[in-house]
């Protein structure tokens, strides 16, 4: 790891935070937050608080949330199935997290429980970090679920022309691409997934939100030999980071995003939300993928079972 631990200032208090969800235990996001704390001289606790589907609601999170902040919790993360559910626990959204309709990160303020969803801002400053702040003139998103729609998001608030959705289920992409309109000027529409080989020649970036390329989930989107050598593409998986879809583009010459990034990033915002100070960004990349690497040596059973778990955002963007 790149940690090089100040010494732990006993005068400040401890920063505590959690992270709820379904399947959280294996997440890499807790040692993320920790080796950044300790960088800053925190005291600084990460733990999960591991759910299931029969507690994904709002009446059964109302005491979790309750209890955090009675026990001194600084905030907590919000992962899959419950982004939405919390919503009306809250006292406030930032602009994200209501432009999103989710929540992945809740701090606990003087004035209430406030929501925040970076992984908007996670993505989009991904996107700036790998490709620049380029004029777009399309870009094409593969899944519009809970991770596509804070991509879909943060990429209407780019400086593109025409954003198309894609989606196995055309209903959801109809239903996110009314919703994201109001966040760009650009033109957002949906379109089946048999419209893509005549859409890919005139887009400039194709980003996958969908599970593919997970170990559970193996595979690409969509056929690769479509991609025209111009392209850019970016894809939220990262565990593992070199999916199939992005080692089939790099083979080719194809400039390329790794989910990496965005779980760095969104991590980092989370950080400064809880603590107010500035996230090492270059030293949090550096934590995150040593623990991949270190994922990726472990015995085929283990590593298998850690994949296979439901990612939290780092893993599919979904924090």
């Amino acid at each position: 790891m790149t940690l090089a631990p100040a010494a732990v200032d006993t005068r400040r208090p401890a920063v505590l935070i959690g992270l709820i969800g379904e399947g959280v235990t294996p997440s890499l996001t807790p040692p993320m937050h920790e080796f950044e704390g300790a960088r800053h001289g925190m005291h600084y606790v990460y733990r999960t608080i591991d759910i299931d589907q029969s507690e994904a609601t709002s009446g059964a999170l109302r005491p979790l949330l309750e209890a955090a902040r009675r026990l001194g919790f600084t905030g907590l993360n919000i992962t899959h199935p419950v982004k939405q559910a919390v919503i009306p626990l809250l006292d406030d959204l930032s602009d994200s997290a209501r432009a999103v309709g989710a929540v992945n990160t809740v701090v606990f303020t003087d004035a209430g429980a406030i929501g925040h969803n970076t992984d908007v801002t996670g993505f989009a400053a991904a996107v700036t970090d790998a490709f620049g702040d380029e004029h777009l003139r399309r870009v094409v998103l593969f899944g519009t679920g809970g991770a596509g729609s804070a991509v879909a998001t943060a990429l209407a608030r780019l400086r593109i022309d025409e954003l198309i959705l894609i989606d196995q289920v055309r209903e959801r992409a109809d239903a996110l691409a009314a919703q994201v309109r109001s966040e760009t000027t650009a033109t957002v529409r949906a379109a089946d997934v048999d419209e893509f080989p005549a859409l890919i020649a005139d887009t400039d970036l194709i980003v996958n939100a969908t599970p593919m390329g997970m170990a559970a989930h193996p595979g690409t989107p969509f056929d690769v030999a479509l991609l025209p050598d111009a392209i850019r593409v970016a894809d939220i998986v990262y565990r593992p980071a070199e999916t199939a879809l992005l080692k089939a583009a790099r083979a080719r010459g194809i400039r390329t995003m790794s989910g990496l990034g965005m779980a760095m990033h969104q991590a980092a915002d989370a950080f400064e939300i809880f603590t107010g100070e500035r996230a090492d960004r270059q030293a949090m990349l550096a934590d995150l993928n040593d623990l991949v690497a270190q994922e990726a040596t472990m015995t085929p059973a283990n590593a298998t079972a850690q994949s296979v778990a439901p990612q939290t955002a780092p893993e599919r963007g979904e924090k």
